[in-house]
């Protein structure tokens, strides 16, 4: 069996970056001029992480390396283990 890989056990919650409409944005743009302020807006997400082989993790590494950014492999809170 292929050894698997767990990134932060355990982890629940998960942030990033919020995907807003075009009047969301708008607001938090008139908040920045008002504040003299940069602003970001972040989202949760109730999911786990996912467990990876060796060679899923080998090419997330190099994917991360590739476009200069981290990558987690995650699940919905409550879903069964992967298969793979």
């Amino acid at each position: 069996m292929k050894e698997r890989y767990r990134i932060q056990e355990g982890m629940k919650m998960l942030s990033s970056l919020s995907k807003l409409s075009s009047e969301q944005l708008q607001e938090i743009r008139e908040l920045e001029r008002e504040t003299g302020k940069t602003l970001l807006s972040y989202s949760s997400y109730d999911v786990v992480t996912d467990n990876l082989t060796e060679e899923e993790l080998g090419k997330v590494r190099e994917l991360e390396r590739r476009i200069g950014t981290a990558l987690v492999a995650v699940k919905e809170s409550g879903s069964s283990t992967s298969s793979r």
